[in-house]
């Protein structure tokens, strides 16, 4: 199976800055979409940012002029840049990434990490 492993999350003061990375291992023949989505307690998760294989972003509205993502695809990781950090961006963070994982599957499958929470607080 394919695994995805998050890192970067933690505690920071409004303002602040946290850089999230993801890498996928496992079975992967291919990588295509990869993203990071969020949840807070009590509301469903909700999309933050996604790049395509070609490099194509989309980006929550809220998180426009404060986000990046990126990625390197040789090493089949994502990152997010979080910039001047509010406390609504409070959640526990996914990442998550489409897979073909073999030459003989025509589809690529959503895989998601186990979460890493970002709590901003003063």
């Amino acid at each position: 199976q394919v695994q995805l492993v998050e890192s970067g999350g933690g505690l920071v003061q409004p303002g602040g800055s946290l850089r999230l990375s993801c890498t996928a291992s496992g079975r992967i023949f291919r990588v295509g979409a990869m993203g990071w989505y969020r949840q807070a307690p009590g509301d469903q998760r909700e999309l933050v940012a996604t790049i395509s294989s070609g490099g194509a972003i989309n980006l929550k509205d809220s998180v426009k002029g404060r986000f990046t993502i990126s990625r390197d695809n040789a090493k089949n990781t994502v990152y997010l840049q979080m910039n001047s950090l509010k406390p609504e961006d409070t959640a526990v963070y996914y990442c998550n990434s489409y897979v073909q994982i073999a030459a003989g599957s025509f589809t690529f499958e959503p895989y998601w990490g186990r979460g890493t929470q970002v709590t901003v607080s003063s």
